[in-house]
């Protein structure tokens, strides 16, 4: 894993849906904001967005005023006060922005490229699925994350995710988290799986950034649409992204 440097990308993604990911990148995020740096949580779940919320943030402006001329990058960011980390908010319930020309998705990437060096980290919240623009984005990143469960279907989506990621940034530096893991030793064996596979048809195996324990508090701070650490900072969850965080950053 490459330490993050200031301004550097990375994705998070998934393959399938429900695994997790919004909530890991938003803890993430958080993580690091809570380790002194500058976090900027991109929601590039294009059309589905749901990191406003998961927070409960009814934001003014979204993505969606960028792409249509109505404000730049830079205007439509937040800030979550509490969790310290600023956020730049895609736009719920509408399939146009998944379906964005290549030459606007181009445009808004070099924005965003931009806005990065104002950071230590960006983080982007890919889509579910392997359309064009989750694959963009992917091989926008300078780091990905590849995070995956136990049920066959996320280890077959995450595998075609490292695959496709292989085809469209040769070399690329991926890696995976396991969530929803049991017990840290079972996540590692479905990380395991995982690795073999790719492993044997890709020629490279990723490695295993962390493993985060399930956590009924997980679901508790989603309702309440609070950031898991600030509501539940010391429950096993929690301490798995930050380990994860200090894993990224090389401490």
């Amino acid at each position: 894993m490459t330490q993050p440097s200031p301004g550097r990308i990375i994705g998070i993604a998934s393959g399938k849906g429900g695994v997790g990911k919004t909530w890991f990148a938003i803890t993430l995020a958080h993580a690091l904001a809570r380790a002194g740096r500058r976090v900027l949580l991109f929601d590039g779940d294009l059309g589905l967005a749901n990191v406003d919320i998961q927070l409960g943030l009814t934001p003014a402006r979204d993505l969606g005023a960028v792409i249509a001329g109505r404000a730049t990058l830079r205007e439509v960011v937040l800030r979550h006060v509490e969790a310290g980390f600023d956020i730049l908010p895609g736009r719920s319930g509408s399939g146009a922005l998944s379906g964005l020309d290549p030459a606007m998705l181009e445009r808004v990437l070099g924005a965003l490229r931009e806005a990065a060096g104002g950071y230590d980290a960006v983080l982007l919240d890919l889509g579910a699925g392997l359309d064009r623009s989750v694959r963009l984005l992917a091989a926008f990143a300078d780091t990905l994350l590849v995070l995956v469960t136990e049920e066959p279907t996320s280890l077959t989506d995450a595998y075609a995710v490292l695959k496709l990621h292989g085809v469209d940034r040769p070399g690329g530096d991926a890696s995976v988290v396991v969530n929803l893991a049991s017990t840290r030793a079972a996540g590692e064996r479905t990380h395991a799986t995982l690795a073999r596979a790719c492993a044997t048809f890709l020629g490279r195996a990723p490695a295993l950034l962390g493993v985060v324990r399930r956590d009924e508090r997980v679901r508790d701070a989603i309702r309440r649409q609070t950031p898991l650490l600030a509501r539940h900072p010391n429950c096993p969850a929690a301490e798995d992204v930050e380990a994860i965080a200090r894993g990224l950053l090389g401490v």
